[in-house]
């Protein structure tokens, strides 16, 4: 799922495309893609673009008279930057918006279809579809404890939870829990001010340089297919299972739970523990490590 840095190349480069160009059509390769019916999809038609901004992991194009797209990606939905006019392709189109510069395409790499397009009336009816967690890059550190203490949750919840902080995903939770050297299963509730003040610098620290990595990466330039992934090269542990951690050389360990998994390292995280795999330490039971060492 596109996270904060990753939505903010895309919020920047529309800004540089769409804000002051009239919205020409948009277009619907999937009827599944739109999930509201009032105002209807076409009283988009023919209004200017006003604004671009962030809503959580939520895109939201402003239009004249008081219209709002508001687009979430999910976990597989992109944005591509196409001449005027472009079919939408194959099976992961969604949808075409039309401008005298360019036509941006809504995709999605998915056969669940997860992603969502609404069109709305008003702030408050774009406010309705804000989850409530804080600006992380915008708080300060007792905001940041205030809202990690709300519930009694691993790390890992914590930070992915929407509704305590905004932006964060499964990727950047791996990085930011590393770069705070903390397990993704210690509980908020039993973490010290220290360590709560450690992972707000470590949250500010990760989300401000993948968004600098990301901004020189793109160049002006709009991200092209495949190019917003959850997998990026210079990540510390997200993705790279078994690889050495760039900290201490130990390899990377992973708990997989349904569709996601964790990635962390033992020797700098957790003290050389393994953390029980659900559904594979169930299975060897005795016989599943407990340390690196017994790995």
């Amino acid at each position: 799922m596109p996270e904060l840095p990753d939505v903010t190349v895309y919020i920047e480069g529309l800004q540089a495309r769409v804000v002051g160009q009239r919205l020409a059509r948009v277009r619907l390769a999937s009827p599944f893609v739109l999930r509201s019916v009032d105002p209807p999809i076409a009283a988009a038609n023919g209004r200017v673009v006003v604004g671009v901004r962030r809503l959580g992991k939520r895109v939201v194009l402003a239009l004249d008279d008081d219209l709002y797209l508001v687009i979430h990606l999910m976990i597989a939905g992109r944005f591509r930057w196409e001449r005027c006019g472009v079919k939408p392709p194959g099976k992961i189109g969604l949808a075409a918006f039309d401008f005298a510069t360019g036509t941006l395409l809504l995709t999605e790499a998915s056969p669940k279809k997860r992603a969502a397009l609404y069109l709305v009336r008003g702030a408050e009816a774009v406010a309705a579809h804000d989850p409530g967690g804080i600006e992380v890059l915008e708080a300060d550190a007792a905001t940041f404890r205030v809202a990690l203490r709300r519930e009694n949750h691993t790390l890992k919840r914590a930070l992915t939870d929407r509704h305590l902080f905004s932006g964060i995903g499964n990727a950047y939770s791996d990085e930011i829990l590393h770069a705070a050297r903390l397990s993704p299963v210690r509980l908020t509730g039993k973490l010290a001010d220290e360590e709560a003040d450690r992972l707000y610098a470590a949250t500010q620290s990760t989300l401000r340089h993948w968004i600098d990595v990301l901004r020189r990466e793109f160049d002006g330039r709009f991200p092209g297919a495949g190019e917003i992934t959850a997998f990026r090269d210079g990540f510390a542990v997200h993705g790279r299972y078994r690889q050495p951690c760039p900290v201490c050389g130990a390899p990377v360990q992973r708990i997989r739970y349904a569709e996601n998994e964790t990635n962390y390292c033992a020797r700098c995280q957790t003290d050389g523990r393994l953390l029980a795999d659900r559904s594979l330490s169930r299975l060897l039971k005795d016989d599943w490590p407990r340390s690196l060492d017994e790995l």
